[in-house]
């Protein structure tokens, strides 16, 4: 099954795991790559938790007692560790973002590649709402401030206003009637236009932005003093959300002063700035050009 090659590998685990017998979570098991690098670093004693809301993940499980496979949003990362009773983790890694496979399968919807399928794009197929209900349902309003947020699309009001006009005439089912519906509005590259909408309308209908808040709120929860949290993002948003967090704590970044005036830190970067694939990984993984890594430790 065809995931994409893990980014930033050596870079993220690296910085990850700093006790070869202490406990880990891939919160983005995917394909596994991340996964098995950690193992490969751990000793008999180390363990690993990997979580994946995608039941086709699962098909990828790694044949080892050190591994622990979670079928769940990385949103229920507190609740799940309490039930395997671990009282705390030494470190989280997340690999963000959609992985070549969802890409690459027509049926799951998440491209523009393939216009005869249904518009699906829900990261965990046990999902109810798909694509077509929220291009169905929401209003122009909703529209308009999902792509402005999550496409940084310029004309999203123009685009918006078309999918209504168009919906009421004709549904809105397959990738191939967005596509119709989306070229008198495109400005710039098609391709990139086209990126930013089915970006957007992924990142809404999966709730990413909201769900990776969660993630990292309960990072902080699980996470031991000196405990590491190691993030991979792919756009801007998710980046600034990450930072933001390893700064002060919530995703706003809002500094919380305690009673003193003093300012609560609850994580110190490890990296002074942000980390970057290679040339060489980017010309061997295209995917890899627009990833970010962000390390921090517990205080």
């Amino acid at each position: 099954m065809e995931y994409h090659n893990p980014v930033l590998l050596k870079e993220s685990v690296d910085e990850l795991v700093t006790d070869p017998d202490g406990v880990y979570v891939d919160v983005t098991f995917g394909g596994g790559g991340h996964s098995r690098e950690i193992l490969d670093r751990l000793s008999d004693k180390g363990r690993l938790i990997a979580f994946d809301q995608d039941v086709d993940a699962h098909k990828n499980s790694i044949d080892d007692d050190r591994i622990e496979m979670v079928h769940a949003n990385f949103c229920f990362l507190e609740r799940f560790l309490k039930l395997l009773k671990v009282d705390g983790v030494d470190g989280v890694l997340g690999d963000l973002g959609v992985s070549s496979f969802h890409l690459n399968a027509p049926e799951r919807g998440f491209s523009f590649r393939y216009p005869e399928v249904k518009l699906d794009m829900r990261m965990n197929p046990l999902m109810e709402e798909t694509a077509v209900d929220l291009i169905r349902d929401y209003s122009e309003e909703q529209l308009v401030a999902i792509f402005s947020a999550y496409g940084e699309i310029r004309n999203s009001k123009t685009l918006a206003q078309e999918i209504v006009t168009q919906r009421e005439q004709r549904g809105i089912e397959t990738v191939g009637d967005l596509l119709q519906v989306l070229e008198p509005v495109i400005r710039g590259s098609r391709n990139r236009y086209l990126a930013q909408v089915f970006q957007a309308i992924r990142i809404e209908l999966n709730d990413e932005m909201g769900t990776l808040e969660e993630m990292l709120s309960q990072s902080l929860k699980v996470l031991k003093k000196g405990g590491r949290m190691v993030i991979i993002s792919y756009h801007s948003l998710e980046d600034r959300m990450v930072k933001n967090f390893i700064k002060s704590g919530n995703a706003e970044g809002e500094i919380v002063k305690d009673d003193y005036g003093r300012h609560e830190k609850p994580f110190k970067s490890v990296i002074k700035k942000v980390m970057v694939p290679s040339g060489v990984e980017i010309r061997k993984n295209n995917r890899a050009r627009s990833a970010k890594l962000r390390a921090a430790v517990k205080n």
